[in-house]
């Protein structure tokens, strides 16, 4: 019997190569800095921003396959950006576009014109798509079908990140999966006010509106399983970019602020809380690599990773967060300074596609370990 390959968690060289160019364009477009402005205006991403990291980098189409029009990489590419996003709180559609919208409409049959005119789309940037699906949906546990199919698509589904600034919606129904233009009749799509305002939620209200058919029912729930799979694993990218930049924020600010004639970052007690930080960011990127590259190899233990990573990545974020916050004083509390937009993205995103909870309940079951009874 062959051994399995160990799983690589080391950055390629094409991986770092892919990262400068997503950092240098993060950084001259603003970084945090533009995100905090972006969050005081009314519209659900940046769309320059967008443009040049989908269509003029290529991102869009990263899990896309050369043959159908995207670039041919990995889960692991995605993962870098994903990372870098993290890092910088940017307001772009990426994980709802280019991950969950693109694995739905991979788990269709690519070979029809219907699933493959919008991946196409998608992967070129040119259209922006979202799975319209409650945001804290977790991989295994997609909700009933709350809408119906007949001779339009009728029914609400809330808490849809991406559908507001989304060109199509991918819409599970009880009788399949469906494409719906938001432009269409009988389309209402609602924002609502969420906790991270760079990454708005929709509720999506189908009267009679008019869909064309992806995928029967059992195919369907195979490619929103697979996606909502996908799109957790590559979520612990994203935390793990947060927390590293919160991390090496509040060190460098601790390392300049002083007080008692010293700088604040060398007391003991502000030390030991740094160092303990450190651990938890380093055992997060252990677990989110190992997500990424279980995902990119089709890894038997897939189920198993991202579970661990979303476990582990959802509470690391939200605590480096804290941290950032709390050690900033009190200009960490201001609206001008974006430690809070890390803090909401990372409490977002703590809920989202399963809470870490949630992910512990489903690798007890995956590694056979029952918990307490009584």
């Amino acid at each position: 019997m062959t051994t399995p390959a160990p799983p690589d968690l080391l950055y390629s060289e094409t991986e770092d190569d892919l990262r400068a160019a997503v950092r240098s364009l993060l950084t001259d477009r603003g970084g945090p800095t533009a995100a905090l402005a972006e969050a005081e205006r009314s519209r659900p991403h940046d769309p320059d921003l967008w443009r040049s990291l989908a269509t003029g980098m290529g991102t869009a189409g990263l899990l896309v396959p050369e043959r159908l029009g995207g670039q041919g990489a990995t889960a692991r590419e995605a993962a870098v950006v994903l990372e870098e996003l993290g890092r910088s709180v940017a307001a772009v559609p990426y994980l709802t576009s280019a991950v969950l919208a693109v694995r739905t409409l991979l788990g269709c049959d690519t070979a029809r014109p219907e699933v493959a005119g919008p991946l196409a789309a998608l992967a070129g940037g040119g259209r922006v798509g979202a799975l319209a699906v409650p945001l804290p949906t977790a991989p295994g546990g997609a909700p009933p079908a709350t809408v119906r199919g007949g001779a339009g698509l009728s029914g609400e589904i809330t808490s849809v990140a991406g559908a507001a600034g989304a060109d199509v919606l991918l819409v599970p129904a009880d009788s399949g999966l469906y494409a719906v233009d938001t432009t269409a009749p009988g389309v209402a799509v609602t924002p609502v006010t969420p906790l991270d305002l760079t990454r708005p939620l929709a509720r999506v209200t189908l009267t009679g509106a008019t869909a064309t058919l992806l995928a029967e029912p059992d195919r369907a729930r195979d490619a929103v399983a697979d996606a909502l799979l996908t799109g957790a694993g590559l979520l612990a990218s994203e935390q793990l970019g947060l927390a590293e930049w919160c991390l090496a924020e509040t060190v460098r600010y601790t390392g300049g602020r002083h007080q008692f004639g010293r700088p604040v970052g060398s007391f003991q007690a502000v030390k030991h809380r740094l160092a303990a930080l450190w651990l938890d960011v380093v055992s997060a990127r252990a677990t989110a690599r190992n997500a990424a590259d279980a995902l990119a190899t089709g890894s038997p233990d897939t189920a198993v990773a991202v579970a661990v990573a979303q476990a582990h990545c959802g509470e690391v974020a939200v605590r480096a967060a804290q941290e950032c916050v709390q050690l900033h004083g009190g200009i960490g509390m201001t609206w001008e300074h974006p430690a809070h937009l890390y803090l909401k993205r990372a409490k977002s995103d703590q809920i989202a596609l399963g809470t870490p909870g949630r992910h512990r309940e489903a690798l007890a079951r995956l590694v056979n370990l029952p918990g307490p009874v009584g």
